[in-house]
């Protein structure tokens, strides 16, 4: 399990980054930055050998930490509330060892009476679940009145993991609820190295997944709310905390003599 959950953080750590990446590019300049240096000479690289090259921050930062908090949470009008939350941590020492935390709740509370729910059965929010998207998404579907619907994400660097709340590592993989008539369940699991949370009633469903990537596919994390109801407040929430720590200047220099000679193969 612990191999699983490590493949996710890592996943995580370098979606997140690669985003993160994009939004803070700096835009060229044409200025010379080192004004004794004469006669530089520069080669062209090609596009297909810049799209292999690996990452680094300016400073030569890397991921030490990561946590991710998935809460969805649905309001129904009858009174029932059903809920649904996991947690993962996963933090490397100075020493390079890992540990791992998971936990996971749900939970279906208020009435069991299914009168009053809001449901529409003449209304439908649906497709939205077809959806294969690499990197991040957030689809909403509503079908109806008065609904309220979020999808949140926050991506946070450099809180200190051990300052961070909202997540109880209980070390259960996987857990579920519903009310005596089964028309509500939250459900958490843990597995294949990804997350899912799931929330069903009658007035529709809502579902964050985070899918580690692979070889054919890139790493994906995906909101969902279908709501086919009247008076329905639904959210997704994702917190995604990065704790990052300098490279040493021995492992920068390791880190440059591998990609030179992983572009020399290449050739």
């Amino acid at each position: 399990m612990d191999r699983n959950l490590i493949t996710v953080g890592c996943a995580l750590c370098f979606t997140t980054c690669s985003l993160a990446s994009v939004a803070h590019a700096a835009e060229p300049t044409t200025a010379p930055i080192f004004e004794d240096v004469a006669a530089v000479k520069l080669q062209p690289v090609d596009d297909t050998i810049l799209a292999a090259q690996s990452g680094k921050g300016i400073a030569g930062d890397i991921i030490s930490g990561v946590v991710v908090n998935l809460l969805s949470q649905w309001n129904l009008p009858n009174g029932t509330t059903a809920v649904a939350q996991g947690a993962l941590a996963i933090v490397t020492n100075t020493l390079n060892q890992v540990s791992v935390q998971v936990g996971s709740s749900a939970a279906v509370i208020g009435s069991n009476n299914t009168s009053g729910n809001g449901a529409n059965p003449n209304a439908s929010a649906t497709g939205g679940q077809n959806a294969n998207v690499n990197g991040v998404s957030q689809i909403t579907q509503v079908a109806g009145n008065g609904n309220s619907g979020n999808n949140q994400t926050v991506i946070d660097f450099n809180t200190p993991l051990n300052s961070l709340s909202g997540g109880t590592y209980n070390n259960e993989t996987s857990s579920f609820a519903s009310n005596t008539s089964g028309s509500v369940k939250a459900s958490v699991a843990f597995g294949n190295g990804g997350i899912s949370i799931a929330l069903q009633t009658p007035a529709g469903l809502a579902s964050q997944t985070i899918n580690p990537g692979t070889s054919q596919q890139a790493g994906q994390i995906a909101q969902l709310l279908q709501i086919a109801g009247n008076n329905q407040q639904v959210v997704n929430a994702l917190q995604l905390h990065l704790q990052t720590q300098q490279m040493s200047a021995s492992m920068l220099r390791q880190l440059g003599v591998l990609q030179a000679l992983q572009n020399t193969a290449r050739r």
